[in-house]
């Protein structure tokens, strides 16, 4: 029978491995701007980047090959390749999450070769030296390695100067500063804490550099803006996209400051239907914006009969096979915030 000192010190040391994997040893509160609503204006935009987690991961991987000529880089947490699904359910789930069936990268680069000789998707020569952050966590079982493997192998086939976070020992999410998840968790809202700073080395790749977050009251101003008025229907909710979306605009950039715009785009069950601006504030964005003339555009999925989860479409739920390419529903819907933003 244990002693009441060896018994307390194994409950003590129970209690310390649950606290530090099912929680951060503190969650930071970042400082927050309550949405105004309002309409996308245009600024002095000097360059478009897009980054996502998970959905969100694959639908930036769509964004950037489709408009490589626009778009000139990418960070992806927690996905595959361009076009993994290859319009399959099965592969998406068996392919593109567990690794049972093969992702066939060779195959997707030879699509996205030839799409592009067909202007599907811009040219594939666009994507060299282009700057892509991959980032994969250890603990991530919905996404495994292999997968985010081959998203590494598909950019570095076109040239694409890519840089591989996958040293974290993260669960399936968004790793931020400002995680409310200790880090190896894979759970609502995805947002871990590893104790660590994911965007200031995504932010260095995509831009070359970064100055410090602004860690202070926050100075720019976070819209809330209809997004049936991008929607290619009129419609956001018929694409299974949110009546709403956000954007962050620094006072810099509204006062007519050269600016950069980064696309950032939630995952699976992370939408403000979900979690309310827990992505939007928590993302650890909206900090290094106001120091570096970064607008960032808060595109928002939604749920519906096909798409429970309110997930970015990525394996063809709307019922279109072109939705990885130009003219797809929810990559033409975004494209025209970002033309709207950058005029």
């Amino acid at each position: 029978m244990p002693t009441p000192l060896k018994a307390a010190t194994t409950l003590a040391a129970i209690l310390l491995l649950i606290l530090t994997t099912a929680a951060p040893a503190h969650a930071a509160n970042p400082s927050t701007k309550p949405p105004v609503s309002g309409s996308l204006g245009t600024y002095n935009v000097s360059g478009v980047y897009v980054t996502g987690v998970s959905s969100g991961g694959y639908m930036a991987t769509q964004l950037h090959v489709a408009y490589s000529s626009r778009i000139r880089g990418a960070a992806v947490f927690a996905a595959g390749p361009y076009y993994c699904s290859q319009n399959t359910v099965a592969q998406a789930l068996y392919g593109c999450g567990d690794n049972l069936y093969p992702t066939n990268v060779a195959a997707l680069q030879t699509y996205t070769r030839t799409w592009a000789s067909y202007g599907w998707v811009d040219p594939v020569g666009n994507l060299s030296g282009d700057p892509v952050y991959v980032f994969h966590g250890n603990n991530d079982t919905t996404v495994k390695k292999s997968v985010t493997d081959d998203l590494v192998r598909y950019y570095q086939h076109f040239g694409a100067s890519v840089q591989y976070d996958s040293g974290s020992a993260a669960g399936h999410s968004w790793v931020t500063p400002y995680g409310t998840l200790g880090c190896t968790a894979t759970a609502s809202p995805y947002l871990n804490n590893c104790g660590t700073d994911p965007q200031n080395a995504l932010l260095r790749k995509l831009l070359g550099g970064v100055s410090a977050p602004n860690t202070g009251a926050l100075g720019g101003t976070l819209i809330r803006f209809s997004q049936n008025t991008f929607a290619v229907n009129g419609w956001a909710n018929g694409l299974s996209m949110d009546a709403n979306g956000f954007a962050y605009v620094p006072s810099s950039c509204a006062a007519g400051q050269s600016c950069r715009l980064l696309v950032a785009l939630h995952g699976c069950a992370q939408s403000s239907g979900a979690v309310g601006t827990a992505f939007v504030d928590r993302a650890n964005l909206n900090q290094y914006a106001d120091t570096n003339n970064l607008i960032v555009l808060y595109p928002q999925a939604g749920t519906a009969l096909s798409n429970p989860n309110g997930c970015w479409d990525w394996w063809g739920y709307l019922g279109a096979t072109n939705f990885p390419i130009k003219g797809g529903a929810q990559v033409e819907t975004i494209m025209n915030m970002v033309r709207r933003l950058d005029g």
